[in-house]
């Protein structure tokens, strides 16, 4: 694998909506950008990007949770993206995102019983992607329905991936629609 950028960015949230937030609400994003060793070209096995994934999953995930100076046990919600570059393939996202970056993510972040949202896209440098969320144990905890928006000025270039993984320590800033809350939910089957 060859990395280019690593970039940490942590988001804390301290008012909303003339409302003090206590503690802040926070997210922290972890983002490698990487060769993509296809572009230009199709390429039938795509084992060498979801190695790459495995990598990532381990590396990014402990990197967003050390942002925030928090435990594992301590990490609530995850998310996952990748922006591929102009002479790539979409494909080339989804190899690195889903058959082998879950494990490693979820391990760096002590358990991990709901789905890992995503999405992924192909983009200019500078191209926005917003990092879908959910609470990792209990997806349908609705305080944890969020995003992060991810955007770096110089990548991915054409034949670059960018990939994202977010990690928080909170839902949203003033929950109040209701469902299942965080202290109500069971944490059996990663949904409820």
């Amino acid at each position: 694998m060859q990395i280019r950028k690593l970039v940490t960015i942590v988001e804390e949230t301290l008012n909303e909506a003339g409302k003090a937030i206590e503690p802040p609400t926070r997210k922290a994003a972890a983002i490698a950008v990487i060769a993509n060793p296809f572009a230009g070209g199709y390429t039938e096995d795509l084992s060498e990007l979801m190695d790459i994934g495995e990598e990532l999953g381990g590396m990014l995930g402990d990197k967003a949770r050390d942002a925030l100076g928090i435990a594992p046990e301590e990490c609530e919600s995850y998310g996952k993206a990748a922006i591929v570059g102009l002479n790539g393939e979409l494909e080339h996202g989804g190899a690195i995102l889903h058959p082998k970056l879950g494990a490693p993510f979820r391990k760096a972040l002590g358990r991990g019983l709901a789905l890992i949202p995503s999405v992924k896209k192909r983009g200019p440098a500078g191209c926005t992607i917003d990092v879908p969320l959910n609470h990792k144990d209990a997806a349908f905890i609705r305080s944890h329905f969020d995003g992060m928006t991810i955007s770096l000025e110089d990548a991915p270039m054409a034949d670059e991936i960018l990939v994202a993984l977010v990690v928080t320590d909170s839902g949203r800033p003033l929950p109040r629609i209701g469902g299942l809350t965080k202290e109500d939910a069971k944490y059996e089957d990663g949904l409820r």
